[in-house]
């Protein structure tokens, strides 16, 4: 199905220069689109693409104006990028299906469970006892949300997400482990988004909670009583270990590791790979990890930094060596030169 360039611009704003008539099938990256597909460039280091691209109309920043006008036709906003969310929003809008069902007949709700008559539960979801889901709430396939847990309006849980499933909490007993049974739940506020198979673990006596705006990829695992401040956003296999207060606004980079206890301020910023071992308190981009390199170059440099600590040690010494002996040295005159 083609829309007319006018009518995204008229859902969407933003200033046309083009034919409003041309027809638009599809959203196209910038270096492959073609005719009859709009794109967008929304970085500078994209603008080599821009000239050569064959959309129909590409979305781009008052900076790159003069550029895309004498490609061919524009979209001009502040927010190139932006302007691409809302577009595939609207996309989606203009494409979507009817719902057949709002709960779907596989799903198993208790009966002591709360479904607002607005949530879409999807096949085979799990909703245990006390717990209750939001308007506009939509649970994908094989979604559980454990006893007592609560998510919020407006939220996506993408297919696989477990919410409340038990805490990772045992006491050690003469060589044994004993359960420490969590007796918490996990509070989900408004506007949250929930990759494929993430884990999200219910509180040990507090809950576990996420809160409004809140963005997970697939496969993160959050341990119980960690909270998430407002907006913030994970990677992919980020794993949040218990008791980790992650502020408002941070980002965690795919595959990054928070320690238990541990504090990150608001707009912290996590590099991909890292683990963080102490608390960060002032926002900032944080990066922790140890570049790769041949093998066995790397297992030469780790041997090295094994003895990093003497080698610390060494150089202090020295340098005090060096400080006493400048210090005792009898400075030339005119007398004993």
């Amino acid at each position: 199905m083609a829309f007319p360039l006018s009518d995204i611009v008229d859902a969407l704003s933003g200033q046309l220069h083009g034919d409003g008539a041309t027809p638009i099938a599809s959203i196209a990256p910038l270096e492959s689109a073609s005719a009859g597909q709009i794109s967008f460039l929304s970085h500078p280091k994209y603008q080599s693409q821009l000239t050569a691209s064959q959309a129909a109309c590409v979305i781009v920043a008052p900076a790159f104006e003069e550029q895309a006008r004498a490609r061919g036709a524009c979209i001009v906003t502040d927010q190139p990028y932006l302007y691409f969310a809302r577009l595939t929003q609207w996309w989606k809008r203009q494409h979507a299906k009817p719902v057949r069902h709002r709960i779907h007949p596989s799903a198993v709700i208790d009966d002591g469970a709360f479904i607002d008559p607005q949530a879409c539960i999807g096949p085979l979801c799990v909703i245990e006892r006390g717990a209750r889901i939001g308007a506009n709430t939509l649970l994908k396939a094989r979604v559980f949300v454990g006893e007592d847990c609560v998510v919020g309006e407006r939220c996506i849980l993408h297919a696989g997400v477990v919410i409340g499933a038990d805490g990772f909490g045992f006491a050690p007993n003469d060589g044994q482990w004993e359960k420490i049974e969590q007796l918490g739940a996990v509070e989900i506020g408004n506007d949250v988004e929930i990759g494929a198979n993430t884990c999200i673990d219910r509180g040990a006596l507090g809950n576990t909670v996420l809160s409004d705006g809140v963005k997970l990829d697939n496969l993160v695992q959050i341990g119980h009583n960690v909270h998430i401040g407002p907006h913030s956003a994970l990677a992919g296999c980020a794993g949040v270990a218990g008791s980790a207060h992650i502020g408002a606004h941070c980002t965690v980079g795919g595959g990054a590791i928070v320690l238990g206890h541990l504090t990150l301020a608001d707009h912290v910023n996590i590099s991909a790979s890292t683990t963080v071992t102490r608390s960060i308190l002032k926002p900032g981009h944080y990066t922790g990890m140890f570049p790769i390199d041949d093998n066995a170059a790397w297992e030469k440099n780790a041997v090295t930094l094994r003895h990093l600590h003497a080698l610390r040690d060494r150089v202090k010494s020295l340098e005090k060596a060096m400080a006493l002996a400048t210090a005792s040295a009898t400075p030339l005159t005119p007398a004993n030169s």
